[in-house]
């Protein structure tokens, strides 16, 4: 919710974020055709429970790497941004104008140190073509994204859980070396 503004006759309206997102923005379509919740359950093991601040929501980080990765956003501090800046974005994560955006270290904390060693990238990868398969947004062999061609296994009947992240890990690659750049160019050690 926005809240009250004047309109151009200086009426007081009422406005919500979901009505400035228009009705065939890419990210309504994938807010309502995949179920995000499976992340929760995937990445609560790697969350404490009882110790620190309160957590950014998993399901959050991971629409965020999304986000970066649909639109090709090669650094962590420019996603920042621009999630600040995107009403789609900021409704795509359940974030309102005024609420603050996670700061750009605490994407690359989870990105590189929470999850690095972990199977959760392949895990969530697996889910989420899964369900695109199921609504008909994947064929069963070949994926086409960005012009770059990425192998799928999708044949239902011949599943294997193997994900082809190499496009994938060239993004996390590029997001790691912006951050080594951006920490060089503050004075910051690597």
């Amino acid at each position: 919710m926005i809240g009250p503004v004047k309109n151009h006759r200086h009426e007081q309206v009422t406005v919500t974020i979901d009505e400035l997102v228009p009705p065939d923005h890419f990210l309504r379509t994938v807010d309502t055709l995949i179920d995000f919740s499976f992340i929760e359950q995937i990445a609560t093991p790697y969350y404490c429970s009882d110790n620190g601040r309160p957590a950014i929501p998993p399901i959050t980080l991971f629409k965020m790497l999304f986000i970066g990765y649909f639109y090709g956003i090669r650094s962590e501090r420019q996603l920042e941004k621009e999630i600040r800046s995107s009403i789609p974005y900021r409704w795509f994560l359940g974030y309102s104008l005024l609420d603050p955006i996670p700061d750009h270290s605490t994407i690359s904390f989870n990105r590189k140190g929470r999850f690095e060693d972990t199977t959760v990238f392949e895990e969530i990868f697996d889910e989420t073509v899964r369900q695109a398969q199921a609504h008909g947004l994947v064929s069963g062999r070949v994926l086409l994204s960005d012009s770059t061609h990425v192998k799928a296994n999708a044949n239902k009947n011949k599943f294997i859980r193997k994900a082809k992240s190499k496009k994938v890990s060239s993004y996390f690659a590029e997001l790691e070396q912006a951050v080594q750049e951006d920490r060089e160019a503050h004075g910051k050690k690597p």
